[in-house]
């Protein structure tokens, strides 16, 4: 087993504090290919085993907590490595709110029965 601050090069905070449990990730395909193209150090080359299974699991959207959870690593951890690969631009992240607006917003009637049932529990 390989401890986590070694995975993270000893960062023990991730740099971006917005991502949170439910953020949606999916990867930039085209950022990813054109980096790799490249040769450069932020290709896939440059990366750690970890980042390119979150790239290759990012392929179709994901929130934080199903990458952590695929890693088979602490929340923590998954939301550095996430950081570097949206920094790098390799990765990108959405709020869960944008992403229910782009599905045609939030239904407050749904939202509002859900919560009623649940209450009747």
């Amino acid at each position: 087993m390989v401890r986590p601050y070694t995975i993270t090069r000893g960062r023990t905070a991730p740099e971006r504090d917005d991502l949170t449990l439910i953020t949606v990730l999916t990867t930039a395909e085209e950022e990813a290919a054109a980096a790799l193209a490249r040769g450069s150090r932020t290709g896939t080359r440059g990366l750690q085993p970890e980042h390119r299974r979150i790239l290759d699991r990012c392929r179709r959207p994901a929130a934080v907590a199903e990458v952590a959870a695929d890693l088979n690593l602490p929340v923590s951890v998954t939301k550095i490595l996430l950081g570097d690969l949206v920094a790098q631009g390799l990765l990108k992240a959405r709020a869960p709110l944008s992403v229910a607006r782009a599905a045609g917003g939030v239904d407050l009637g749904l939202l509002t029965a859900v919560r009623e049932g649940l209450r009747r529990l």
